[in-house]
């Protein structure tokens, strides 16, 4: 996750040339925000001729960039996650969902070099998210620090939803409170206080070590704590140059499952769990393990990579 401040207004992807292309009308382009004449949807497929009206439309409303092909499948596993938590968010956020494959400009316009790649406008500026599939929770974080950002800069906008009592169907029912440890540790992740997170949840964890919600959280916000301030390109050169240095391959392997390449990490510790003597072997099965809770039990690379290390052990 890029860590977001004023500073990341500053543009770190150029959209100049495609700042100010008109929006040729389409069958099925997003018609403009208005105050009467309709609501701009809060989901929309946006191409090369459209992309100017969710540009604009970022002035008022924070706008967050799905980039994504039919052929990725971290991307399949992401879109439903943004697109949920953005109908959640009940208009404050807009998702525009852009195909690489088919706008070429908008994928070099945003340096899309790997997908899954999310952006957000705020104000017509580009300000990087993430890449690869992440977890529901942490976009939820990350969306709440894009809140915080756009209204630092005056964008607080917007977009109307209707009326879902004068369509006749029921509210929905309001979330229950978190458990005080939970929003505790939400709260600390809000203010970039990882740290404080890891302990709200630890402690929630000594007094029900079967709180499946604080472990899970708690494998989240230690990835998040790891991660931070990272760079790959240096991270990647130290764990070539020592191959059985274990915290230089946990490091790549945070980063690689960080940003949705799950069986890669996975390889990665498994042949270092073959590579280092057997005083260092109990640590990689560690974070194995831990990295298996993160992602979930369900997940066919977990079971995949279980498998071999349960080969290994025995």
């Amino acid at each position: 996750m890029t860590e977001m401040s004023a500073a990341a207004l500053r543009g770190a992807v150029d959209l100049s040339s495609l700042r100010n292309r008109p929006a040729a009308p389409a069958q099925g382009a997003p018609a403009p925000a208005s105050g009467e004449g309709g609501a701009f949807p809060l989901v929309v497929d946006v191409t090369d001729a459209t992309f100017g009206q969710v540009l604009e439309l970022s002035q008022s409303v924070p706008v967050v960039v799905d980039l994504w092909a039919e052929w990725c499948g971290p991307c399949k596993q992401l879109s439903p996650i943004l697109e949920k938590v953005v109908n959640e968010l009940a208009g404050r956020l807009v998702l525009a969902k852009v195909d690489v494959d088919a706008n070429p400009q908008l994928a070099q316009g945003f340096r899309a070099q790997s997908i899954p790649m999310v952006v957000a406008l705020v104000a017509g500026q580009p300000v990087p998210l993430f890449t690869g599939a992440v977890p529901e929770e942490q976009v939820r974080e990350v969306f709440a620090q894009l809140l915080q950002l756009a209204a630092q800069h005056g964008v607080t906008g917007t977009i109307p939803v209707g009326d879902v009592e004068a369509e006749g169907d029921a509210p929905e029912p309001e979330a229950p409170p978190l458990p005080p440890l939970h929003q505790a540790a939400f709260d600390a992740i809000e203010q970039g206080d990882y740290v404080g997170a890891i302990d709200a949840y630890e402690r929630a964890l000594a007094e029900n070590p079967r709180d499946e919600d604080a472990r899970a959280g708690l494998g989240q916000v230690r990835l998040l704590h790891r991660t931070q301030g990272l760079d790959l390109n240096e991270v990647r050169a130290a764990a070539a140059a020592a191959p059985t240095d274990v915290d230089a391959q946990f490091a790549v392997a945070d980063l690689d499952v960080a940003g949705g390449h799950v069986a890669d990490a996975f390889a990665r510790l498994l042949d270092l769990f073959t590579a280092v003597p057997a005083e260092d072997q109990g640590r990689v099965r560690e974070r194995l393990v831990e990295l298996f809770g993160l992602v979930g039990d369900a997940d066919p690379r977990v079971t995949e990579a279980r498998r071999r290390l349960a080969t290994l052990l025995f």
